[in-house]
């Protein structure tokens, strides 16, 4: 019960995170800081946390700013949770996967997650939900955003995680002994 509810909190604590920095940095109108910022918070959360919180956070990221009305449009929640779940699954199983040489295994994740997320997001927006669920033309601003600057806020929030994951890992651990 202990490891249940212990769970439930870290989660809880990480969305609502995700959505308090979404909320402070969207009124700064630079993607490419709330963008990283939202990705370094998805890999934070399965690297610190385990699949399950990586994968929760992933999927309910994207909704909890559309339902307070700042998020995306309702019909690419999909897409984008989608975009995350491929970040999250790269970086839980590449970024843990030699501890002996985990720099090595981290930049493999960043590079492997990056991409993944933005073929995910340039496919599934760019290419279906604009032009075939929106009806908007390819040209228009939704469907940039959705393509190489997602490559690139992939990059800096798994390089900011690079930076920050030893010493969360080690105040984490440090808690769990205590």
């Amino acid at each position: 019960m202990h490891k249940r509810v212990l769970w439930v909190t870290r989660t809880a604590v990480l969305i609502a995170l995700l959505v308090v920095l979404q909320a402070a940095t969207i009124p700064l109108g630079n993607n490419f800081i709330t963008g990283s910022v939202v990705n370094l918070m998805l890999i934070i959360s399965v690297m610190t946390c385990g699949l399950a919180t990586g994968l929760t956070v992933a999927v309910i990221s994207p909704f909890m700013p559309t339902l307070l009305g700042f998020g995306p449009t309702w019909p690419l929640i999909p897409f984008i949770a989608a975009g995350n779940v491929a970040l999250v699954t790269l970086w839980y199983f590449i970024g843990n996967r030699n501890q002996r040489f985990k720099y090595v295994a981290y930049i493999a994740a960043l590079v492997v997650g990056a991409v993944a997320k933005f073929l995910v997001l340039y496919f599934g927006v760019v290419r279906i939900a604009v032009p075939l669920i929106l009806g908007l033309p390819e040209q228009n601003a939704l469907s940039f955003m959705f393509s190489f600057p997602q490559l690139i806020t992939a990059s800096i929030g798994g390089i900011c995680a690079i930076i920050l994951l030893p010493t969360l890992k080690k105040a984490i651990n440090r808690e769990s002994q205590s």
